[in-house]
């Protein structure tokens, strides 16, 4: 505790070394050490124990830290304003002259834990990393931790930090299983960054090229080899929360049958009340970072409705300030993976991921200025848009521009003209006579006017272009595109989100299912957006879905061909993220690895989906095209080709075991017609977009998009499972693998 007969740090009577002091003694208590005086010391009063003015054979050092009544470390104390790695000779001298008489651990000949303090700012060094170098940390580490560390590093054998742990994993195969080569590269970038003692580390990836599922192996890595005891995954907004849990209860670890989530427990933080002391159980968070900032506050009004949007959209105006929390101390996580880095970490948030004694690795297909410096420049993956054009990760894509009158230049409400007018709040018509001109430019458009017959001309001139766009698909009496092809729609806002999807059924001829919206407001509709998405991933009757910026950026939704923008984007990053919805290429059967550049997959051919996305017969047709390009490079293995003609053990047993669930819901007719396939799209799908104003799209190679379960593409869901007591695997840190 703080010395009794001490004023008020603000005091003018008291000099700044005993101002600083002071703040130390209050950080130290609240991060639960026990403060004493040397002459009055009793160190087995509290696991942990700091004392002031304890001699040595280099004089009294300022503090000495005891855990378990033994000497672990020192705290160097300076006023406010020194810099304080001119300091750590100083720290190291009292680390090395400790008493014989007094109890202690040491590693080396020193106390292995130094801190330098102003009580403004704190830098750590820990004596049981390969190479000690110190690093600035939000405050002190709690006794548990150092108690943590001391009996790892004796347990082990000298291996008890992360740090540590690093110099002992197995090298990575160059043939991963489950993964290709881009994957793989990255991760064993990251983890010799990491080895390197370079704390924050930026992967830069496209697109659809996994960025997921090699963080889902990276944690997997360091939990089982490197000893780290807790990992933050952090999120861009809650419904990519959902997805990459469901991407951890689908990971296949590469050296175990089991799942990710059978080994290790995951658990998506949905509440702002977290005590961290019962949590030694769970080993992968996932959480939102306006959501981890209500947890540090302890906010118990925190709005639910925040976690659907994104940190940049509820960043408040000025940068958050972070106060200690005892229930989350800052070790709490070896290491945060911060997906879609470039919108997560702006300014407002940082001080949210500072706070965190942990290693930062940022996931992003679109870094910035802010995220480069804020990696400190350490990039240490670069896959493009390009490479993964090349690799047939992505696809290209082809430009095609729909122009209007009012859309480049605005236009004029005539005076005498009745218009009606709707209310912005209760969305309530009435109808007037206007009685002079109103003009209105572009940017008015669909905000403070709302022209009906300009949607209608887009909608349709993008109906009667896309027979031309898709030359290969197959055409109604008409001559338009008989299976319209999965299309998402970017709108202003809300509002104009509505308007869209009236004129698009009219226009398509689409029913409620044909043409969704997805937005953030879908809930108060009664209509979760993530059930939503859910339907437009997986429900071949959703053609079209219309959203403002729920899709934008992270959201995985397969296979969308193409992506049309009837709004304005002013920045690069954004719109590449928005493209970025539509070029990812088909895959065969989930993972591993895109088509054609990886091994082919082990599995028959599923006729569970219906949909008209995934018609056996076209995957086939699609897939002999592509072999029939590869020539001689690649033999597909013997028995496959039956397997995906619909014969063979395998495709047999699914089958049988599909008819008996159709014969249980709809009986003997049920399960016949459950046979019948409807009629396929054609194998080369063509994709769509619309950037900056203007609509993009292109032409996919390889086959359409796997069949769909439930858990998503190419493979099942598997139920969460939460073992507290279930032993995980066995712990490799000492022998290796």
């Amino acid at each position: 505790m703080p010395h009794s007969d001490t004023a008020d740090p603000s005091s003018e009577y008291l000099d700044p070394e005993q101002r600083a002091r002071i703040e130390i003694d209050e950080q130290l208590a609240e991060c639960g050490w026990v403060v004493q005086d040397y002459k009055h010391a009793a160190v087995a009063a509290a696991q942990g124990v700091a004392v002031r003015e304890v001699p040595t054979d280099a004089g009294p050092a300022d503090y000495v830290l005891f855990v378990d009544r033994q000497a672990v470390g020192v705290i160097e104390a300076k006023k406010a304003g020194t810099t304080l790695t001119g300091v750590e000779p100083q720290t190291r001298k009292y680390q090395v002259s400790s008493p014989d008489w007094l109890p202690s651990f040491e590693v080396d000949g020193a106390l292995p834990f130094g801190y330098e303090s102003t009580g403004t700012e704190t830098r750590f060094t820990c004596g049981l990393d390969p190479v000690p170098a110190s690093r600035r940390v939000f405050t002190f580490h709690r006794p548990e931790m150092l108690a943590h560390w001391h009996d790892e590093y004796v347990r082990l054998g000298g291996h008890a930090t992360l740090r540590a742990g690093l110099q002992l994993l197995p090298e990575l195969e160059t043939d991963a299983p489950g993964l290709w080569p881009a994957q793989a590269e990255a991760i064993r970038k990251l983890e010799q960054s990491l080895r390197e003692n370079r704390p924050r580390a930026l992967i830069q990836m496209a697109t659809g090229a996994g960025k997921t599922f090699t963080a889902a192996n990276v944690c997997y890595r360091l939990l089982r080899h490197a000893g780290a005891r807790r990992i933050l995954f952090l999120v861009d907004r809650a419904n990519l929360g959902r997805q990459a849990v469901r991407e951890f209860e689908g990971f296949t670890v590469p050296d175990d049958p089991r799942k990710f989530t059978e080994l290790y427990n995951v658990r998506r933080l949905a509440s702002s009340r977290l005590d961290m002391a019962g949590e030694a159980a769970t080993k992968v968070h996932v959480s939102t970072i306006q959501r981890l900032y209500s947890i540090l506050r302890g906010d118990d009004d925190y709005n639910e409705s925040l976690d659907e949007q994104t940190g940049f959209d509820t960043a408040p105006t000025q940068p958050v300030e972070v106060s200690y929390n005892p229930r989350v101390p800052i070790e709490s996580y070896d290491l945060i993976i911060i997906d879609e880095c470039h919108r997560s970490i702006y300014g407002v948030w940082r001080q949210v991921l500072e706070y965190f004694d942990a290693c930062l690795v940022g996931l992003t297909a679109t870094p910035g200025t802010q995220t480069f410096a804020f990696f400190a420049q350490n990039m240490v993956m670069e896959y493009g848009h390009e490479q993964a054009v090349a690799d047939r990760v992505n696809v290209d894509f082809d430009v095609f521009r729909i122009r209007t009158e009012i859309t480049e230049s605005g236009g004029t409400v005539p005076a005498d003209f009745v218009t009606e007018f709707r209310d912005r709040e209760t969305r309530q018509l009435r109808f007037e006579k206007v009685d002079e001109d109103i003009d209105y430019n572009a940017a008015d458009l669909d905000r403070k006017v709302v022209a009906p017959d300009q949607i209608r001309t887009v909608a349709k001139t993008l109906r009667a272009s896309l027979p031309k766009i898709f030359e290969d698909r197959e055409r109604d009496p008409d001559g338009l595109l008989k299976h319209i092809p999965k299309t998402l729609i970017f709108a202003k806002d809300d509002s104009h989100a509505d308007d869209i999807v009236q004129v698009v059924r009219q226009e398509f001829g689409l029913g409620n299912d044909g043409a969704v919206k997805i937005t953030y407001k879908s809930g108060d509709a009664g209509n979760k957006p993530e059930q939503l998405l859910q339907q437009f991933r997986t429900n071949y009757p959703t053609r079209i879905a219309v959203t403002v910026d729920m899709i934008a950026t992270g959201t995985d939704v397969k296979p969308i061909e193409c992506v049309v923008f009837m709004r304005m984007v002013r920045s690069r990053n954004f719109f590449e993220q928005m493209k970025g919805r539509g070029v990812e290429a088909p895959r065969i059967g989930g993972r591993p690895g895109p088509y054609g550049a990886g091994p082919w997959p082990e599995r028959p051919v599923s006729e569970a989906n219906k949909s008209g996305n995934d018609h056996p017969a076209t995957r086939l047709a699609a897939d002999q095209s592509a072999l029939a390009r590869k020539g001689d490079r690649q033999q597909r293995p013997e028995g496959r080709d039956a397997r995906r003609q619909g014969q063979g053990p395998l495709h047999d047993r699914g089958r049988r075991r599909r008819d008996r669930r159709r014969h249980a819901r709809h009986g003997a007719a049920g399960a016949q017609q459950g046979r019948q396939l409807r009629p396929a799209a054609e194998p080369d799908r063509p994709r769509l977009h619309r950037g900056g104003g203007r609509v993009v799209g292109g032409v996919a190679p390889g086959p359409p998009q796997p069949p769909y379960h439930r858990g998503g593409p190419g493979r099942r869901r598997e139920g969460r499972r939460y073992r507290t007591g279930r032993p995980g695997p066995p712990d490799h840190r000492r022998t290796g693998p």
